[in-house]
């Protein structure tokens, strides 16, 4: 809801944690397929951030978590903290070190977690490892890449003994001479994840300057490592040919409003003062529906590294004034020119043919998946099936928004700079027990806005009374239960068909939660409610609640991202449709019941009313044909 509904005072949920199983053997969902792949990197000193790599990672509220280190002589468990479901580090300090003693470690790695919901402890597999301790490492370069260049190209170095960075220190290459200076300092980072083998570090273009030509100098490999004193190698001797910026291609073909081009090359500068790289257009644009008319800009993208600057189509430079890039689209056809600028230097690079299209608008949303959505699953029994509902989510979304100009993804973006971000969280932050909440700052008539955030917490929403968080709250959910137990109190809506739906996953009320054994048999995917709830085996009873939690989220995502688009009512007041009619999807809260919302019983799923899908295709255009679905009307 984009203004909060209070469907009625007892909506409030707890935000009392419940744990345990229905039986002393059920398996804690979140730890079952605990496994262990890999402890890196094999070198490790005081200040090494230890990455373990494995699966069915917990944070520590679900469980606390060791690294396991035996081999019949050592016998050592180190905290582990939680970065991901995948990911977990180990801070390793001199104490671990006096632990284990410098040397080579053989032997196996397991990790350990003791779980907060049943109290067991779960362990992985074990894995066979070999790790190295020290106290002190020494670069031993082997060489480096000599040849031409552009000028930040990345300069690779192989050998031993590279810091990577963090609370071990770091590892530069110290380079003689310089533009303005007797030698350089420039960090090396790792050219792999966690490697001390292969580094690299960018030919500055505080080094040798902007214009090319030949570089002969020294190149000496220091290890800066922390409360230790610096250790180098011996210099080596370097040649090199730079040469002057170039483009090699500009992605992609059809960009729009917010969206990235990506331009590939050498010789790009940027990212510290009086650096600075252009892109010259000058060409044709041939606007749909017009003539071609001349076009020459100057356009600045952000400096990635020197084989890559990125430019994000926007309404504020050359190219936004000279076409209203929400509604024009066309064609450039002509040359792309790069002009890098160094302190009082500038160099002219070499022009390349360039052809790409402005496309129409497009409104990209990522669904942020947090932890707490994750582990909130528990509340249900339905945790092990956290990606099977994902799925039935994002199905949902796509087909609210079907014939819409919109593209819904669950991984992190990285082609556009604008877009909308929406957080799917366990518990309402605003304790009112709200399914989910935009809080975006005011109506967004036309969707001028690409970037809403519903999430986190908005300073100016909370300025005009309303609450302050926003996003898709799960627990909020067992309001349709009639005994939700500690996690919420039922609704006026609250429906049986619901507990018919999850009692049999609940442990809270006896329920078995799932687990990996429930899948074994397979899983089928349901793409209608029609046989729900199932009276069958828990194989088609687990089908039927997947679409059912599936169906309450995404159609409750579809809800707020209506909102932030600028509905209900469109470039006019109010944020839902006036009274009730069946599967509206922008009525409110109240007025749209849980059948409708879980697609059981013949009802929904909610569709937007007739002028209101219209003013969607109008903003948000696509090629693709109207959703031929019977639509109610808004009024």
């Amino acid at each position: 809801m984009k203004r909060p509904l209070r469907l009625v005072a007892s909506l409030v949920a707890s935000v009392v944690l419940v744990g345990g199983c229905a039986d002393a053997t059920a398996p804690d969902p979140g730890l079952e397929q605990l496994g262990l792949d890999r402890v890196a990197p094999s070198m490790i000193i005081p200040g090494t951030s230890l990455v373990v790599v494995g699966a069915s990672f917990v944070e520590s509220q679900w469980g606390a978590s060791v690294l396991h280190l035996t081999n019949g002589t050592i016998d050592v468990k180190w905290p582990a903290a939680f970065v991901d479901f995948n990911h977990m580090t180990v801070a390793i300090t001199g104490g671990n070190l006096d632990e284990v003693g410098a040397g080579v470690f053989d032997g196996t790695a397991t990790l350990e977690v003791v779980s907060a919901t049943d109290g067991g402890t779960y362990k992985s597999a074990p894995l066979a490892v070999s790790l190295e301790f020290r106290e002190v490492l020494d670069p031993q370069p082997t060489g480096l890449t000599d040849g031409v260049h552009f000028v930040n190209d990345q300069i690779e170095v192989d050998g031993e003994g590279f810091l990577l960075g963090g609370n071990e220190g770091t590892t530069i290459a110290r380079i003689a001479p310089c533009l303005t200076t007797a030698m350089c300092e420039i960090p090396l980072v790792p050219r792999e994840p966690l490697s001390r083998q292969h580094a690299a570090f960018p030919f500055s273009p505080k080094i040798a300057g902007i214009s090319g030509g030949g570089f002969t100098g020294t190149v000496t490999i220091v290890n800066q490592q922390t409360a230790k004193p610096e250790r180098a190698a011996p210099p080596i001797e370097t040649n090199f040919t730079i040469v002057t910026a170039q483009i090699f291609s500009a992605e992609p073909n059809v960009a729009s409003l917010g969206q990235y081009v990506f331009v590939k090359g050498g010789g790009f500068v940027g990212g510290e003062a009086g650096a600075l790289t252009e892109l010259e257009l000058s060409g044709t644009f041939n606007k749909t529906g017009g003539n071609p008319a001349p076009i020459t800009m100057s356009l600045i993208p952000e400096f990635v590294e020197g084989k890559l600057v990125r430019y994000v189509l926007n309404t504020d430079d050359a190219l936004g004034h000279a076409l209203d890039l929400r509604t024009d689209t066309g064609q450039f056809t002509g040359t792309i020119t790069p002009i890098v600028s160094y302190g009082v230097d500038t160099v002219r690079g070499q022009s390349t043919q360039a052809s790409f299209a402005i496309g129409p608008v497009r409104q990209v949303v990522l669904l942020n998946f947090t932890t707490s959505y994750t582990e909130g699953l528990r509340d249900f029994g339905m945790r092990a099936v956290d990606n099977k509902i994902r799925e039935r989510i994002l199905e949902v979304c796509r087909e609210a928004y079907k014939g819409v100009n919109m593209d819904f993804r669950s991984s992190p973006i990285t082609d556009f700079a604008l877009f909308e971000n929406v957080d799917l969280v366990g518990v309402d932050p605003n304790d009112m027990g709200l399914f989910g909440y935009d809080n975006s700052p005011g109506k967004d008539n036309g969707n001028v806005r690409l970037y809403d955030r519903l999430g986190g917490v908005n300073a100016l929403t909370q300025q005009d009374g309303y609450p302050g968080f926003g996003g898709v709250f799960i627990r909020s959910l067992m309001g349709f239960s009639k005994h939700p137990g500690a996690f919420a109190r039922s609704i006026e809506g609250a429906d049986s068909t619901f507990d018919a739906i999850f009692d049999a996953f609940r442990p809270d009320v006896g329920g078995a939660a799932v687990s990996s054994g429930d899948l074994a048999a397979g899983f089928t995917a349901l793409t209608d409610g029609a046989g729900c709830p199932s009276a069958g085996d828990r194989s088609s009873r687990l089908e039927c609640a997947v679409f059912v939690m599936g169906s309450l989220i995404g159609g409750t995502l579809s809800h707020e991202i209506g909102h932030s688009l600028g509905l209900a009512n469109p470039f006019a007041e109010g944020f839902h449709d006036a009274g009730d009619q069946a599967n509206r999807l922008m009525d409110a809260g109240g007025d749209r019941p849980f059948s409708e919302r879980a697609e059981l019983n013949g009802q929904g799923p909610g569709v937007f009313c007739d002028e209101e899908y219209a003013y969607l295709r109008m903003i948000l255009p696509s090629s693709d044909p109207a959703n031929a679905v019977d639509r109610p009307g808004c009024y």
